[in-house]
């Protein structure tokens, strides 16, 4: 089948606290009513080695996050204790051991503009700071500095795709080729006046 020229994929993780707190199907059935096709979902405990190949950051990557830390420990008057590097690789860290705390749900989302439409339905990656009618601003209130606070990753429920070559990128590290369905829905008739 063809796609239409502005079908996108875009990967989405349903994190640990997402499957702890039941909400799964919730969130999975405002990407569906949306209008986005599930074209491959599963639920599997991720390994160390596919978060941190998920999570591929570098070290300016590191050094920018970690100096939004520093600066937060010393609005709260909590001593600076390393490099802000460190603080930043201790994110990755700290996501890893938060994603492998119990299952997670994996699903390729496929649509027009699949990635921006995941991002706006998600909302910002501080739930404090998303807008109510968003997963993240309507299910949790963890911020950034209550995550660091505590030395943990941020409970935001849900990692989605950030463009469309990140998508596919990530895809690969979760979904055989094979795993990934080539179907049309009834929405796809509708809004795209596929035969």
């Amino acid at each position: 089948m063809d796609k239409h020229p502005h079908q996108e994929r875009s990967l989405v993780l349903l994190k640990t606290d997402a499957v702890q707190r039941s909400l799964v199907g919730e969130i999975i059935k405002r990407f569906e009513q949306t209008g986005l096709k599930i074209t491959a979902m599963k639920m599997l405990n991720a390994t160390e080695e596919q978060l941190l190949t998920h999570y591929n950051k570098d070290d300016e990557w590191y050094s920018k996050k970690g100096a939004g830390i520093v600066e937060d420990l010393k609005n709260m008057g909590k001593p600076v204790e390393k490099e802000a590097i460190e603080y930043g690789k201790d994110i990755i860290r700290t996501i890893v051991k938060y994603m492998q705390e119990s299952p997670v749900v994996a699903l390729v989302l496929e649509g027009n503009r699949a990635t921006s439409v995941v991002t706006k339905i998600v909302g910002t990656t501080e739930p404090t700071t998303s807008d109510v009618g968003t997963i993240r601003g309507d299910y949790t209130v963890d911020s950034f500095a209550h995550a660091a606070y505590e030395d943990r990753a941020v409970r935001n429920l849900v990692h989605q795709s950030e463009s469309p070559e990140e998508a596919e990128r990530e895809i690969a590290i979760w979904f055989k080729s094979e795993e990934l369905m080539d179907y049309t829905t009834a929405q796809q008739r509708i809004l795209y006046d596929t035969l």
